[in-house]
């Protein structure tokens, strides 16, 4: 809040409070009183008016109804001392009171003045005509306070006797009542109930003792409330009544609280704040502002009484040591404060919004004697101007201010601050409503007229001679102005009459009036004056435009407009915003699109409370407040300029991408688009730019989206420069097509529209077109047209077109082919089939003869259709029509053209029929209808044969059924149960073998397809006939192993011993049962019958139940078993197998596994190595094995005969005498073979003991590094097998 004034200090000679009091309504007068016993009168600037001295201390004051007297009394006089402000003259009137004057009050509907005294008399004076009526003994003591009532006027007064009266002007007491202590602040208010009532001032409140606030119903005068408050708020300083039965009452230790009068809920406290924690003074509430304030302590706290707890403003009073009292001006544009030391000060709660603009400059009021002229667009710095009176208006020019009131105006220059100085002041013929300016002139409107005049005459004197001033009307018949502006060229101003006149200062004459027939409330032009909007008196908006007198409404008006601002910013130019008191409206003045010119709303935002447009400028509107400031805010149609708190932009939503596109902003719509990155919006903003023919961007849209073909369409249209036929085209292309006709036809090029309905095979519409634009199209339309007509049935009008449309020229053959055809198929289907098959068949079209084939079928004319068909070569078709005709000859005629099975069929039953059986059965084979064939083989052919064979090759389950019932006939059993399984007839295949003993035949079958159940049956079979072997193999696919198992150990071995086993050894695997394991393993060692089985089937048990180290003990007993027989190499294969077996499963290898099958591989290599004359390393193979002679038991002696003579030979003669010396042993020398009996015996005499074997070449060994010759394969010191070469069975060197 914004100090206006301070009154000097003492200015009532003393440090004592003085009493104040504003003047009613008006508000421009402050009457004051205090120690100097002197009124004085102020007006708003704090300027001294007026001056009354009184004989004693002041006891009352108080201004009347209107604000026109201001009435005073004191203590030592019985005179009223009144105030005239209107004559400003002062008035001094006997009352006739006897004793002191302590109290008065004006009455609120009329000049009645109440006047109490401290003896308890009251004094009625009526100031209308100057009577007096005093009545005595009103109360018994002095009079403390009263009020008059708002609506009955009635008086009602508080005595120091306690007694409370209410009088009605005349004096007579209508009601009486008393409290139980001082009272104090009577006052009358409303007291609202649950029902709508009349207004009312049925409710007396006042303070009793400073404590309780009494609350007496003056219509219910047994039910009085009285409210008591907690003592921590203290006594009670003031109260208000406000709202809706709400009371704010201020308590003296700094808090205000809130309560509810409603009667059900009477005293509830709503709100409580403490806003001075010393001590409150007093609070006032403006009902103009609906703003409640206390003072206290050294401040002025204001909250706004819609909510409490936001604290508006908030004053200190640092230099002051306490505040007494403050008071509201009643539209609450100034609030005094005073202080307990005399002293008063005015502040400028709210302004009189007054302000204008000038493109995108503004000036507005910021005191009561300031104005400020800004123009932040442009960067000016702010010039502020104090002028001479309190205006009423602020006008604001390119160079100029003008503030006035009344009938007078103050014109500045405020080009530049240094020289912001009045330039002159002028009166009027009347008071002044409203005023515009341009650099030169004035529009000043008065009294239903207006003026123009130059601003500084003196400046241009010699350029304008005769232009100085002009009144308009110029006649009084065009009726009174109710609306004027100016702009650089024009004065614009409506009539009540309905005209707008435009009258052109440069040639100082009227140019265009535009009659609109209602009276014209308001005109906004845009800153040329090419648009203007106005607003007539039925509240209908209007863009009109004075080049041709087009006119355009507004849509969506709000029911009252308080004004209309076009955007600043050159680049929305088209844009401008409607307000009332709560929404700003935003439209788009749109001067080309689809539609032609037309106006749009975009949106709608909040306008703040109290706060008044002045100036639009790039979505962002500039506000003036009640405090003389100016706020911004951004429009929600122009949410996409919305920055975040870092002033950087936001990304872009759906709301802002609608905004953009509202308003014709496409960068910002393109930015959104590419924010939101989706199909949907990029297509939206390809249509807006269509709608508002803007072909480039339509064009980058597309292209966007890939959509070559719009692309190329736009592209065509970049250079079309009349506007209808650009517009028409692009109405076509969103769909538009009756717009787009319209606008076409208009065009330069009409022809359009009718390709444009013939496009969209609109053929009535065409028809039309062609007659009138180019009739040579007509036939070829009314082919297209025929051709629509056939198709939905309407085939007499597609006959007429199909006729109109025949040309019979030879350039035109097609064309005349095509219409030949649609006259063709519309005379069969119309009931001409002579013409229509003779036409038909002139026809070179094969399609048109099926077509009318299809036609005569439909029609059940076969013969006709059939030979159609059979012309047309559809030979399938032209059978199946000489079928429905029972033609067959001619269906036999066809039949090796046709490919239908469908007719083969047909074909075949009607042969059939015929008894003819044959060729029935070989058409039943072409329509692979082999069912019926093998039927006809077996029935009638007796020739099961190709019954077999046609069964074997399809597999037809019914064709097996039948062959299966023929052997059954024949006594062929097993054939019978073959072809009864095919047919998928198990149960009766399984009855049958059952029955005849071919249960085995069944089972072969039956093989792999046979089911749980099947497999059951005939494992159960099989159990009862005891064969064991046939049950047991079944009851193993049947997954019953343990059956299984029993049957096959109760099979007889001596014929099938191995296969028995083996099967065994499967179902053990298969069952991975511990009990059948161990019965099986049983039997195999002869548990059961002491006869041990061969260790082969327990190998292969363990081996197929994945226990493979007892497989691999088994190996060994198994390979030592066939090596004691001699079998080496199967001792050898199955070692082997063994030893991959377990090293694929990472199992350790026995060590004497490994040693036994390097022994045996040595043993078979060695023949090898003879065979390639490789003794040295044969005879090292045949040592080792010697060195195990023991485990070759069989063939003991030829295996050292052979060692002797490898040895012998590859000079190894020690290892060669040491073996043919133990072949000399008495149980080897006579088994020896003679042939080498005496060259052994010779080795043995010859050599000696003391011979040597040639060295071996040694290694170290690959565990421990001992070294070893290479024919040993073991190491004596680690015990390790060392890796050997396959070929040699000698080290592998590393």
């Amino acid at each position: 809040m914004k100090l206006v004034f301070k009154l000097k200090d003492r200015v009532h000679g003393g440090d004592t409070p003085l009493k104040f009091c504003w003047q009613s309504v008006l508000g421009n007068y402050l009457a004051t009183t205090g120690h100097d016993n002197a009124v004085r009168v102020w007006d708003r600037h704090g300027q001294l008016v007026e001056e009354m001295q009184l004989p004693g201390n002041c006891t009352g004051m108080e201004w009347d109804m209107d604000g026109d007297i201001l009435c005073a009394v004191c203590e030592k006089s019985s005179n009223l001392f009144l105030w005239d402000s209107t004559q400003k003259k002062t008035l001094k009137i006997d009352s006739g009171a006897k004793d002191a004057h302590t109290f008065l009050a004006w009455s609120k509907v009329g000049f009645h003045l109440a006047i109490g005294t401290a003896k308890g008399n009251l004094i009625l004076y009526d100031h209308k005509v100057g009577r007096k009526v005093p009545i005595l003994g009103k109360h018994n003591k002095k009079i403390l306070c009263g009020q008059w009532s708002a609506i009955q006027n009635c008086v009602g007064l508080a005595s120091e006797d306690r007694a409370v009266t209410i009088s009605d002007i005349s004096g007579k007491t209508l009601q009486q009542f008393a409290v139980n202590d001082t009272p104090s602040l009577l006052k009358f208010s409303e007291m609202k109930g649950n029902a709508k009532t009349r207004p009312v001032d049925n409710t007396v409140s006042i303070v009793v003792g400073k404590k309780t606030l009494f609350i007496y119903k003056l219509q219910d005068p047994d039910g009085p409330a009285q409210l008591a408050f907690q003592p921590k708020y203290g006594r009670i300083e003031q109260y208000c009544w406000y709202g809706d039965n709400y009371i704010m009452i201020g308590f003296s230790h700094g808090h205000m609280v809130s309560i509810s009068i409603h009667p059900e809920e009477v005293g509830r406290e709503i709100f409580h704040v403490r806003n001075h924690q010393d001590y409150l003074a007093s609070i006032a509430i403006s009902h103009s502002l609906n703003y409640a304030a206390t003072c206290g302590d050294n401040s002025v706290h204001v909250h706004d009484l819609q909510k409490l707890e936001e604290v508006t403003a908030i004053i200190d009073f640092t230099d002051e040591k306490g505040l007494k009292d403050l008071a509201w001006t009643n539209d609450g544009q100034l609030l005094a404060v005073s202080t307990t030391r005399g002293k008063l000060l005015t502040y400028l709660t709210k302004l009189p919004m007054l302000g204008d603009t000038c493109g995108t400059r503004i000036a507005y009021l910021t005191s009561l004697l300031e104005v400020t002229v800004f123009n932040s667009i442009e960067g000016e710095l702010p010039i502020t101007k104090t002028i001479d009176v309190e205006p009423s208006f602020v006008a604001c020019g390119p160079y100029h201010l003008a503030v006035g009131m009344n009938n007078r105006a103050w014109f500045y220059y405020v080009a530049d601050d240094k020289n912001a100085e009045k330039t002159r002041d002028r009166e009027y013929l009347g008071t002044i409503q409203k005023m515009s300016l341009n650099a030169d002139y004035a529009a000043v409107m008065f009294d239903g007229k207006v003026q123009l005049h130059m601003i500084d005459q003196g400046v241009h004197e010699a350029l304008v001679e005769g232009k100085e001033a002009k009144l308009f009307p110029d006649r009084e018949d065009e009726g009174a102005v109710t609306c004027s502006t100016i702009t650089n060229d024009f004065l614009i101003y409506g009539t009540e009459s309905g005209n707008i006149c435009y009258f052109f200062i440069e040639d100082w004459a009227e140019v265009n009036v535009y009659r609109h027939g209602v009276g014209i409330r308001s005109i906004y032009p845009n800153d040329c004056g090419s648009h203007t909007a106005f607003i007539d008196e039925k509240g209908d908006g209007v863009i009109y435009n004075p080049v041709d007198d087009s006119v355009y409404t507004i849509p969506d008006m709000p029911a009252s407009v308080n004004g209309l601002l076009w955007e600043t910013n050159v680049f929305d130019k088209d844009v401008f915003v409607l307000y009332d008191d709560e929404v700003v409206y935003t439209y788009v003045f749109h001067r080309e699109s689809l539609e032609g010119s037309l106006v749009t709303l975009a949106g709608k935002t909040r306008l703040p409370f109290s706060q008044r447009p002045l100036l639009l400028n790039n979505g962002i509107l500039t506000l003036q407040t009640t405090s003389g400031k100016t706020n911004s805010i951004l429009l929600e149609s122009h949410c996409f300029l919305a920055l975040d708190d870092h002033g950087q932009s936001i990304a872009l939503d759906e709301n802002a991408f609608q905004c953009a596109v509202a308003l014709k902003r496409w960068k910002e719509a393109w930015t959104a688009c590419v924010d939101l990155n989706s199909i949907e919006y990029w297509e939206k903003l390809g249509e807006a730019a269509l709608i508002s023919l803007d072909v480039d961007l339509a064009i980058r849209v597309y292209r966007q989206l890939q959509d070559a073909g719009m692309v190329l369409s736009l592209e065509r249209l970049r250079d079309v420069e009349d506007r209808n036929l650009l517009a028409g085209t692009i109405a076509s292309y969103i769909g538009q097509f009756d717009r787009a006709q319209e606008l076409l036809l208009s065009s330069t090029n009409p022809v359009a529209a009718l390709d444009l309905r013939r496009d969209l095979m609109h053929w009535d519409t065409a028809l039309q077109l062609a007659s009138r634009l180019d009739p040579q199209q007509i036939p070829f339309i009314a082919k297209e047209y025929g051709q629509q007509l056939e198709f939905t049935g309407n085939y007499s009008a597609a006959y007429q077109h199909f006729e109109k449309g025949l040309i019979r020229e030879p350039e035109h053959l097609e064309h005349d082919e095509t219409c030949a055809a649609g006259l063709a198929r519309t005379s069969l289907r119309l009931g001409n089939i002579r013409r229509g098959v003779e036409i038909a068949i002139k026809h070179p079209s094969r399609q048109l003869k099926k077509e009318c084939g299809a036609i005569l079928e439909n029609m059940r004319q076969f013969a006709e259709s059939a030979a159609l068909y059979e012309r047309s070569q559809y030979f399938d078709k032209a059978a199946a029509v000489y079928i429905r005709g029972k033609n067959w000859n001619k269906v036999g005629e066809l039949l090796p053209k046709v490919t239908s099975i469908k007719i083969h069929l047909q074909f075949a039953k009607a042969k059939e029929a015929d008894k003819k059986y044959a060729e029935a059965a070989d058409a039943y084979h072409d329509a692979k209808e082999y069912d019926s064939e093998i039927r006809v083989a077996l029935d009638h052919l007796r020739d099961p044969e190709r019954a077999v064979n046609i069964v074997k090759a399809t597999g037809s389950t019914e064709g097996a059924k039948m062959v299966a019932n023929f052997f059954i006939k024949l006594g062929d059993y097993g054939s019978a149960i073959q072809f009864l399984v095919l047919s998928k007839c198990n149960d009766d295949a399984f009855h049958m073998a059952k029955k005849h003993g071919q249960m085995e035949v069944y089972a072969e079958i039956v093989g792999e397809n046979a089911t749980a159940e099947d497999l059951m049956s005939i494992a159960l079979y099989f159990e009862n006939e005891k064969n064991h072997l046939m049950a047991g193999r079944f009851f193993t696919r049947c997954a019953k192993y343990a059956k299984a198992l029993n049957h096959f150990l109760r099979c007889s071995l001596n014929e099938d011993g191995d296969e028995v086993l083996q099967l065994a050894v499967e179902t053990v695997a298969a069952a991975q049962d511990i009990q059948l394991t161990r019965q099986l393993s049983d039997f195999l060692l002869g548990e059961h019958d002491g006869v041990p089985k061969d260790a082969n089937y327990l190998f292969k048990m363990y081996m197929a139940l994945g226990q493979y180290g007892e497989a691999a003990h088994t190996a060994i007993i198994i390979s030592k078993e066939e090596q004691n027989n001699g079998n080496y190499r199967v001792a050898h294969d199955l070692l082997f197998s063994m030893m991959r077996e377990l090293k694929d499963r990472q199992i350790k290898i026995p060590s004497e596994m490994e040693t036994n099958l390097m022994i045996l591989h040595s043993y078979i290599l060695v023949k090898y190595h003879v065979r390639r004359a490789n003794h040295a390393c044969a005879a090292r193979l045949l040592v080792r094995v010697a060195e195990n002679i023991s485990k070759f038991p069989v063939h003991i002696v030829q295996i050292l005969t052979s060692t002797v003579i490898e040895c012998h030979k590859s000079r190894l003669k020690h290892s060669s005498f040491s073996y043919a010396a133990m072949l000399m042993r008495p149980e080897y020398r006579n088994k020896m073979d003679a042939k080498y009996k005496k060259k052994i015996e010779q080795i043995v005499r010859k050599t000696g003991a003391k011979s040597e074997d040639e060295e071996d070449t040694s290694s170290p060994c690959p565990y421990c590094d001992f070294d070893l010759t290479d024919s040993e394969l073991v190491c004596s010191s680690c015990r390790n097998n060392v890796p050997y070469c396959v070929a040699t069975v000698s080290i592998i060197y590393s």
